[in-house]
């Protein structure tokens, strides 16, 4: 490993959830694997998921082979998401004494957090907006923003809806469950499209619809958050921000949402 490599793995060991934005090139898949592996050796976690883009599966399982010949991998195939054999798969995940699962982006959001949590999250959601709506009304904020907001809570209050009418519910296992307690999302980017509460207009990059897969990742993130004191996430991008600086409150959204809480500033304006 180089120095910069070295160093970013003491950043996700010593600091907070780490952001590496390093240049295409630059080994960002070294450093990760080794990152998840240190953490686990030194006791900062049980088991890591690894997430990347679907058509890399293999070659990531063979150069973390070739960084650690022992190490105990799990990898998903597409076979594995099947309806009919992710429940296995996730099983196996739960069960097994592994030092790291690695599955594709789009697996990854087809295992779902349990209906408590996604409920929780959506309410925090839910109680921003309207405190939002009552700010903009009582400044001078335009109709234009009202509306919108309205809008994006009656979205919300319909996705509470159908949650609560689960009454069909598929016997899935739940994120929660599969017992992951460090979490690591190689081209990070792929996440960026995440809905951004804003009174401006015609700024380039702010995304008034929102992603499923953007949120999902980030009801995701705050529940590894909440369980590892905001130190078991770990997202690498060679292109942190390619458009607009929406993008890089976005990657703060994901990673240290609890610090721009602290800050006030959790609305992008």
């Amino acid at each position: 490993l180089r120095p910069h490599q070295k160093d970013a793995i003491a950043r996700t060991i010593y600091g907070q959830n780490t952001l590496i934005a390093h240049v295409v090139g630059a080994g960002k898949t070294y450093t990760m694997i080794a990152s998840a592996m240190e953490n686990k050796r030194l006791g900062h976690c049980n088991k890591s998921m690894v997430v990347v883009p679907n058509h890399i599966i293999e070659d990531f399982a063979s150069d973390w082979l070739q960084l650690y010949p022992n190490a105990n991998i799990l990898i998903s195939t597409e076979e594995d998401f099947n309806t009919h054999n992710r429940k296995v798969f996730c099983s196996k995940i739960a069960t097994s004494n592994i030092d790291a699962v690695i599955i594709g982006h789009s697996q990854f959001e087809k295992i779902p957090l349990s209906i408590e949590l996604q409920k929780k999250y959506i309410d925090n959601q839910l109680e921003d907006i309207v405190s939002e709506i009552i700010k903009t009304k009582f400044e001078e904020g335009s109709n234009f923003t009202v509306k919108q907001l309205t809008k994006t809570k009656k979205k919300l209050e319909y996705k509470l809806e159908k949650l609560n009418d689960q009454s069909q519910k598929d016997d899935v296992i739940t994120f929660e469950e599969l017992g992951c307690d460090m979490l690591f999302v190689d081209e990070a980017d792929e996440y960026k499209n995440l809905f951004a509460y804003t009174k401006m207009r015609n700024v380039a990059g702010i995304n008034q619809t929102e992603a499923k897969k953007s949120s999902d990742m980030l009801m995701k993130c705050k529940y590894i958050d909440e369980i590892n004191k905001n130190g078991g996430i770990v997202f690498a991008t060679g292109t942190p921000i390619s458009n607009s600086m929406v993008e890089l409150y976005t990657m703060q959204k994901y990673l240290q949402y609890n610090r721009l809480q602290e800050l006030g500033l959790e609305q992008f304006d």
